[in-house]
């Protein structure tokens, strides 16, 4: 390691490379499971405080759906009680769910720093305008990432809870949802909101390599919008109010994308015209 830590990516072989790749994962997942260790620690808190809390009736974001149900004259987004109990039906049930909740907060939490190792391995092989333009990646990528997971947690958990615990298809069968399948809509809904709110970093690079441009992304926006619906259809209930809520801040990013793409491009279009202007000055 000491070895190729000061070399430089141009004089560097597959090999050098690899090695380097493999100290930057070692730092990533050692960041993770530092973070699952705390995280286990204080599983308690953990699991009544955030896992468990969308399960209870006094949940915030049922009060503010309630609020706003009643804001258009309607009660039918107020929650009463939840109708449904959380059992463990098996000897290792709740250790395997501490430990794989414990994993998934650390890999949460430490996101900023797996950027960073990320940001540090693929930066190398960069220009230094490059580097420049991309400075504030992990600050924005991370800041991204966590407002997609509280999306997640507070308006996707919640709404998906309530109408799977509410649904029956007779009188005669009782909600008990097992410890695994709660918790697995928790962690769906958090992670897939923090990776679909990673939309305008990922038309960033895209456009940078050229895989996008901004006619592109608007051309087919109509198509853009069914894939959303499709998508927010995936990761919610088949409710149409909720798939309202959730396409809206998807669309946003999308439209984001879409501008940030034609910054990008009229970015490298003046780059590019003054370096015709520098090589017309030399002839």
């Amino acid at each position: 390691m000491a070895k190729n830590k000061n070399a430089n990516p141009d004089e560097m072989s597959f090999l050098d490379h690899l090695e380097e790749l493999r100290w930057h994962l070692i730092r990533a997942t050692l960041a993770i499971v530092i973070v699952g260790v705390v995280a286990f620690v204080f599983k308690d808190f953990i699991f009544d405080a955030i896992i468990f809390a969308p399960a209870n009736a006094d949940f915030i974001s049922y009060d503010l759906l309630c609020q706003l149900a009643q804001m258009v004259g309607s009660d039918k987004g107020c929650v009463n009680e939840m109708n449904f109990t959380i059992q463990n039906r098996t000897m290792g049930g709740q250790f395997n769910a501490a430990i794989w909740t414990s994993i998934i907060v650390g890999i949460v939490v430490a996101f900023p720093y797996v950027i960073y190792e990320f940001w540090k391995f693929i930066s190398p092989g960069l220009y230094e305008k490059e580097r420049k333009n991309s400075r504030g990646f992990i600050v924005i990528s991370s800041l991204l990432f966590f407002m997609g997971v509280l999306f997640g947690y507070y308006i996707i958990a919640p709404l998906s809870i309530n109408f799977l615990a509410n649904f029956t298809v007779g009188d005669m069968v009782d909600n008990e949802f097992d410890i695994d399948s709660y918790i697995g809509l928790v962690r769906a809904s958090a992670l897939a909101a923090g990776l679909i709110f990673e939309l305008p970093i990922i038309i960033y690079f895209f456009t940078k390599i050229g895989l996008v441009t901004p006619q592109f992304l608007r051309k087919y926006r109509k198509y853009a919008l069914i894939i959303v619906l499709l998508v927010s259809a995936v990761i919610t209930p088949p409710d149409i109010s909720t798939q309202v809520i959730v396409s809206i801040p998807i669309l946003i990013l999308y439209e984001a994308s879409i501008l940030i793409s034609a910054f990008v491009t009229r970015q490298e279009a003046r780059e590019l015209k003054r370096a015709q202007q520098r090589a017309a000055k030399k002839q």
